[in-house]
């Protein structure tokens, strides 16, 4: 089903019904996929799975095989990694922006309850990975974050900072950081170019209900409708 760099390919029918019950929220780092969907959360009653709060379990399970970015990002010192490389390269060989390791969220979902909507959030989440395995429109949005309000919000989140400062020279490494992460953004508006459904730009002009409005609206959630979760993407 999928190769060491996460390209999903022929994707059977059954796995693609298994994840009816599922929405895949994606995006750049630091455009509040993950607020929103505890939002989510919050107002329907969905469940959440947030691939950031999976990487560490992943990465453990990954071989050098299957993951070959991963293991040599981890064999990387933090200057190797964040100061002495250019940002493109640091996007071009990301394990996770290369989709290394998806199966393994796709087998997570795969065992999630069907009864009950499950929101998917994480940069981890690439359109051509998330694509085949739609049954329908309204399954899947990515959040693409302007610079602007991704610095802030990453600049108040402080894991950025945390790992610039593990550096030599932390400023360089943010500065590093943000570039790679905006170059992500770009790729990911490539990506969805032709598809504005599927992408929302996120520069902080609407509030976070405002914004977890419209991310509701686009996967079909109301009051009550998370127990329902096989019938609403079916289509006619």
């Amino acid at each position: 089903m999928q190769d060491s760099r996460g390209d999903v390919g022929g994707v059977e029918r059954d796995v693609r019904e298994r994840l009816r019950h599922v929405r895949w929220l994606g995006g750049g780092s630091g455009a509040a996929k993950s607020t929103v969907a505890r939002e989510l959360n919050h107002r329907y009653g969905v469940s959440v799975y947030a691939t950031d709060d999976v990487m560490a379990e992943h990465a453990s399970r990954l071989s050098p095989r299957q993951a070959p970015l991963l293991h040599r990002f981890a064999a990387m010192t933090m200057d190797e990694r964040w100061v002495t490389r250019a940002p493109r390269e640091m996007l071009e060989t990301f394990h996770w922006f290369a989709g290394e390791g998806f199966a393994l969220v796709v087998e997570d979902l795969l065992e999630s309850p069907s009864d009950r909507v499950v929101v998917a959030e994480g940069f981890r989440l690439l359109p051509h990975l998330v694509r085949p395995l739609l049954t329908g429109p309204g399954q899947a949005l990515w959040l693409l974050p302007t610079p602007q309000f991704r610095h802030r919000a990453l600049r108040a989140r402080g894991g950025t900072m945390t790992i610039a400062g593990r550096t030599s020279d932390p400023d360089r490494a943010l500065a590093n950081l943000l570039e790679r992460d905006a170059l992500f953004t770009e790729r990911l508006a490539e990506d969805l170019a032709g598809a504005a459904d599927e992408a929302v730009v996120v520069d902080g002009s609407a509030s976070l209900r405002e914004l977890t409005d419209r991310v509701a609206r686009r996967f079909g959630l109301s009051r009550g409708s998370t127990t329902r979760a096989g019938a609403e993407q079916r289509p006619g």
